[in-house]
């Protein structure tokens, strides 16, 4: 067994007893896994040779954010895995960026050493598709990953005010919006200079991301696409698509175009998604 077989073995069975924390689970609940999502045992097809990480957004957890993508892309035949992470006061994804990416890190070795497979694909939302760049980018993933897919990701910060997603009903040991990831995504903010430092891609992965121009969040919106050579980076408009397409920023993990759009970007051997590509409107 060689060095790195032992030490992706060994990350995998510390993720698996426990060891490696991704994050505490809320108000003392404990994390549940959305629907087709972390199944240690699955081994990645020929078809599909690498395992779908999902990464939650800002207030979000992985069993809200990827309720309907999860088992679409395990239907599809992926082996598919999602985490939560950042927890600061009983709510997820909202400490440091920097720190949460140290979280992904770990998460990212336990999937390789449990599945086999060399590299991931990245799939995440809002914060979730902005983070892994500072995992690639800072902390040695690019080896790693073989496809980021950014949806209504905040590569560059927005000129809004992140504020929690609808319905969201915060533990009462979170009084107030002490959230250093959004003062991290704020455009212009410490932390967004240095990610962009080194410009918005690195050699290695592969770059997809999906916007709308309905985002109220993320803002404005054509801020969230990356500057890149078309071998490696794809951006793409959800209306460019479908006009009609009303989805904005919350909503946009559950949208079936959004989900044609990823599985699209998943399915290239190489590269990033196909810009041609034209899902089926609902």
């Amino acid at each position: 067994m060689s060095l790195l077989t032992r030490t992706l073995s060994i990350a995998a069975a510390a993720f698996l007893a426990g060891s490696v924390a991704v994050a505490p689970a809320q108000a003392g609940i404990v994390d549940i896994s959305p629907p087709g999502a972390n199944d240690w045992s699955c081994k990645p097809s020929a078809e599909h040779p690498y395992p779908v990480v999902l990464v939650p957004g800002t207030f979000e957890s992985m069993a809200k954010n990827w309720s309907t993508l999860s088992p679409y892309l395990k239907s599809s035949g992926y082996c598919v895995f999602a985490l939560n992470y950042g927890e600061t006061n009983g709510v997820y994804a909202t400490a440091p960026v920097t720190d949460s990416a140290k979280q992904l890190a770990p998460f990212v070795d336990a999937v390789r050493a449990a599945t086999g497979a060399t590299e991931v694909d990245l799939v995440g939302h809002s914060q979730g598709g902005m983070m892994p760049r500072y995992y690639v980018g800072f902390l040695g993933g690019a080896k790693y990953v073989h496809q980021l897919v950014g949806i209504a990701p905040s590569n560059h910060g927005t000129e809004g005010v992140i504020v929690p997603p609808p319905g969201f009903v915060p533990p009462l040991a979170y009084t107030s919006l002490g959230c250093a990831a959004c003062a991290d995504q704020q455009a212009g903010s410490a932390f967004m200079q240095n990610l962009n430092s080194i410009g918005d891609t690195v050699a290695g992965p592969s770059y997809t991301v999906i916007s709308t121009v309905h985002d109220e969040v993320v803002i404005p919106y054509n801020s969230q696409f990356l500057n890149g050579p078309a071998r490696q980076v794809t951006n793409i408009t959800i209306q460019d698509k479908c006009p009609a397409d009303l989805i904005e920023h919350d909503q946009t993990p559950n949208d079936p175009v959004v989900h044609q759009l990823v599985a699209n970007a998943l399915g290239q051997a190489s590269g990033p998604a196909d810009p041609a590509y034209q899902p089926r409107c609902i």
